[in-house]
């Protein structure tokens, strides 16, 4: 398409927009990615029910510029680590209708202008390929990253700049104009609406687009400068060959983040150092090789640390299928890995806090021994184990404590829960467990 044809089809994106046709895909895209209601309580099933009503309704308020969106129900998650709250913003089902809608209709347009070294929020396109971008950069022979920290980027989204930006490319005013309401809706903590004078929400359907269009002003200056990158969001890692070239990389594009992305910095959390020093995506690039990184495994240790507390009233089937409802999902993520070791070291310690929980059930010594003699463990190596003075931890561990309930146990528990409850087939893989057997 040239730019005359451009320029005749753009001003046609306002229309397509306010379409009920357009804007039932977007409620689809919706309903797809779930979530929770805004704060007028609207769930994605309450909207649907009455979905033909509100589609039409929001077409009228497009269509007659009567169409405000609400202020967004503030929502804090911890962040990985315990450190600190991310903020996200929740919309109401109608305005993530439109925002998916037109984040639907926005995409062709910026996608392919796009830099190849943006991953985050991209069809086609993953977290895996940018770690393995990393890789291949680093194998290059370029070892040394530039790791910067964005400080609350999505909360320091300058809205001048962004709209300005699309202008380049959206010749449709209308357009434009909507997507600044939007920005401004507001958010409601605590029943008290606070204004948006910068920023956009974590959570809606249209910010990951929007921030993407923010960045690749980042993208486009890194590789006027012929630097090799990977960005993820908010997440960019520059790499170079030596530690004095990576400094002044620092510096340099620190500057331009801060003096002309109206961004900040997070000075503290932002680093040069050697790729196996740098985590990306929750991976490091170890010897030319991908590792899961140390701060992700930990984070993982106490997921299932959680997920086995002490003194809890809950079933050892229910606590089985918490724990493998998010490990299937972990290890499918970090299977990137050329160590396997890694993916051990979890599972392992799965098993010794449901050993661990299995020797508490038992509340006295000798219930304990009988338990351990009766599958199996020889008596003398039950009673040395039993009556050591050891406490739950440490019998976890113990000889007689892992022949009585080996890995196979575990597998057979999980095969035994499969079969009485066909609706675990649709999500568990029950070789994440037999290939430690």
């Amino acid at each position: 398409m040239n730019e005359s044809d451009q320029l005749i089809e753009e001003p046609r994106l306002f229309d397509q927009l306010c379409s009920t046709w357009y804007l039932s895909i977007g409620f689809e895209l919706v309903k797809k990615n779930k979530g929770k209601p805004g704060i007028d309580g609207v769930c994605i099933a309450d909207f649907e029910t009455r979905l033909d009503e509100e589609l039409s309704q929001l077409k009228r308020e497009l269509t007659g510029w009567t169409y405000k969106p609400s202020p967004v129900r503030r929502v804090e998650i911890p962040k990985p680590g315990g450190k600190g709250m991310r903020l996200l913003g929740i919309p109401t089902v109608r305005d993530r209708v439109v925002q998916a809608t037109m984040k639907m209709l926005l995409e062709p347009v910026f996608e392919p202008q796009f830099s190849p070294h943006s991953y985050g929020f991209r069809p086609g396109r993953s977290q895996h390929q940018a770690v393995q971008a990393a890789q291949r950069i680093v194998n290059s022979g370029k070892p040394y990253v530039v790791d910067i920290d964005l400080s609350k980027f999505f909360d320091r989204i300058h809205h001048d700049r962004l709209i300005a930006r699309m202008g380049q490319s959206i010749t449709d005013k209308r357009i434009l104009r909507l997507i600044g309401i939007m920005l401004r809706s507001g958010v409601m903590i605590n029943g008290v609406v606070n204004p948006s004078k910068e920023g956009a929400v974590q959570g809606g359907p249209l910010s990951p687009l929007l921030s993407n269009i923010v960045l690749d002003e980042l993208d486009q200056e890194l590789e006027k400068r012929g630097l090799e990158f990977c960005r993820f969001a908010d997440d960019c890692n520059i790499f170079v060959k030596s530690q004095k070239a990576a400094d002044r990389v620092m510096e340099k594009v620190s500057q331009f983040i801060e003096k002309k992305l109206k961004l900040k910095v997070n000075r503290e959390k932002s680093q040069v150092a050697k790729s196996d020093q740098v985590k990306f995506l929750g991976f490091t690039v170890v010897n030319g090789t991908i590792a899961i990184a140390h701060k992700a495994l930990q984070t993982a240790m106490d997921k299932v640390k959680a997920m086995t507390p002490r003194g809890t009233h809950q079933t050892l089937s229910t606590t089985l299928d918490e724990i493998n409802q998010w490990y299937v999902g972990w290890s499918n993520y970090y299977s990137l890995t050329y160590y396997p070791s890694q993916l051990r070291k979890i599972e392992a310690h799965i098993r010794r806090r449901l050993r661990s929980r299995l020797v508490h059930q038992q509340k006295r010594k000798k219930h304990l021994y009988r338990k351990l003699v009766k599958r199996g463990v020889p008596r003398k190596q039950a009673a040395k184990a039993v009556f050591a003075n050891d406490k739950r931890w440490s019998l976890s561990n113990a000889r007689a404590v892992t022949r009585a309930y080996p890995n196979s146990w575990f597998i057979n528990l999980v095969g035994q829960e499969i079969r009485s409850d066909r609706k675990l087939e649709h999500w568990f893989d029950v070789s994440q467990w037999i290939r430690l057997a």
